[in-house]
Parts: C-alpha cells; structure tokens; sequence
C-alpha cells in the first residue's frame, strides 16, 4: 500500500489485528511503528523477524522515501529530518494516536528524533542498536580496524566515501559484512534476506559521505524533551553502533531503561531474536 505524503509516495504495510474479540467486546491493541535501518535498505529486513511482536500489537512497516518501495523524488530530501517528517505524515494518514514506536539503526535516530519533535505522538519509545549523533560512525572505524577482515575493511571504505555505485556492491557488501553484523551469522539464511531487500546505495551514500548528513546530525540536545517510556537495547558486541552510544542515549532520556543483550551484534532480530520480542512487548506492556 501506498501513502501520498509531503510530495511522495511511502510505501507501507501492515502486519497483526488492530480489534480482537475480549469476551462481549472489541478491544483496541497498540499501533506500532517498525522503523527501518539504512538508510539504504527496506522494511523487508523485519520480516519475519518482527512478526512475534503481532501478540501483542498491530505491526506498521514501511520504507523511508528514496529507499524500498517508497517514491524516490528529490534526493536532497532523503535526510533523517524528512524521514521525520514522513513517519509523522504517515501516523496521521493512518489516523492512528500515540503510537510504539519501534526504531533500529538508522531507524533508530529516526524513532528518537520524532519523539522529541512530537512526544505526545509515542506512547513507548523503543530504541534498538542506534546512537543519537555522529560520533558513532569514527568509533565503529575503529572497531572494524580491530575486528575486520580485509576484505570487509575494504568493503566499508566505500561506506565511509559514499562510493557504491550499485545495488549489486551493496548487496556484496551484506554478505561480506554478515559475520560482524551477527554474531550466530547464516550465510544462506542471510541471503535469502539480502535477495529480497530492495537496497539502494544513492540513500547510504548520501547519508555516509564525508559530508553526508549522518555525520553532521546531533540529537543529544533534544533527548531530555523525550516524554514517552523509553526502552533501549543494545548488541554486546556491536560494531557500528556499539553499546556505549547505548548508554549514552539512556543517560540523556530521563526514566529510560537500558538493556545490553551479550553475545548479540547489530543485528539483534538474528542473534537473540526470542530475547528482542519479549523485551519490547514485556516492556509495553509494563508501562
């Protein structure tokens, strides 16, 4: 399905009842928002990974603008301020209220700066493997100089250079990169995933180049302004966004819970994937 919002097209998709019977009644289930990483990639990488969460929940995927199944329009506005924008426009098209929203990655920045810009639109914060500024980005080349392989530290040159120059290199990139992403890291369950992402390496080199906006962007002033429940979770062993940026974030959102999941990388939907459905869901729950 296809949203026209803010002069685009946002694709979205929806996942899990928003009524189920209770007795005489209907009763209304949480709307949660799942908040792609990238940028560059597509909703697709949560599928089915995120499934687990319609127990609980109605479940609204969908793809940033310039990215996925979402119009591409003018590039210059395929930034974390616009996604921000979007995501809003979307909640308001679905005339859903305060939503959980659900942010990973990149998608993380995107959940975290929409909740500080419209708080009474997030009824639960939750932010997984994520940072609030730049600064991620030199740590995790550090890391990768620590723990990478030759072949992934050349591969992530082009990451830091905002040099691919099209989806089949970024595809190579995922597979090569897998074993830093995911701690308990299937190559051929990791390629069926690969195969059905819609990737787009105009998004990620336009955020990753050297003056690509996810260099320059700072949320730490705006954390404090956050009012919704916040859970942040983190990979032990994340390389790009590794837990102390984590920490961070907890720090700066006054109430905020933090959990650190050991033995877990990046990719937390692969590497403690019972462990992720039943922190968010126990959390929402719980507040």
């Amino acid at each position: 399905m296809r949203a026209p919002l803010r002069g685009t097209e946002i694709f979205f998709d929806i996942d899990g009842p928003g009524w189920v019977p209770d007795g005489p009644a209907l009763r209304q289930r949480p709307v949660a928002f799942a908040i792609h990483g990238g940028p560059g990639g597509d909703h697709s990488g949560f599928k089915p990974g995120y499934g687990g969460l319609t127990r609980a929940m109605q479940v609204v995927y969908f793809d940033h603008r310039g990215q996925g199944r979402s119009g591409r329009g003018d590039p210059t506005r395929w930034t974390l301020d616009e996604a921000v924008e979007d995501m809003e426009a979307l909640r308001q098209y679905l005339g859903c209220g305060p939503i959980v929203s659900i942010g990973t990655s990149y998608g993380g920045m995107v959940a975290l700066a929409h909740a500080a810009r419209y708080p009474a639109a997030v009824s639960h914060l939750i932010a997984v493997v994520t940072a609030s500024h730049g600064g991620f980005i030199p740590r995790a080349q550090q890391i990768l100089a620590e723990r990478g392989s030759p072949a992934q530290q050349a591969l992530c040159a082009k990451v830091w250079e905002g040099g691919f120059e099209s989806e089949a290199e970024l595809k190579d990139y995922y597979r090569v990169m897998g074993p830093l992403y995911a701690v308990r890291h299937d190559p051929a369950a990791a390629e069926a995933g690969i195969a059905r992402t819609i990737h787009s390496p105009e998004a990620l080199n336009l955020a990753f180049k050297p003056d690509g906006f996810l260099r320059r962007f700072d949320l730490r002033p705006a954390l404090s302004r956050i009012t919704a429940p916040t859970l942040v979770l983190a990979g032990a062993r994340d390389w790009i966004c590794p837990p102390e940026f984590a920490e961070e974030i907890h720090r700066l959102i006054p109430g905020s819970r933090l959990v650190v999941i050991e033995n877990a990388s990046h990719s937390l939907r692969v590497d403690a994937p019972e462990r992720l459905i039943a922190e968010i869901i126990a959390f929402t729950e719980g507040n």
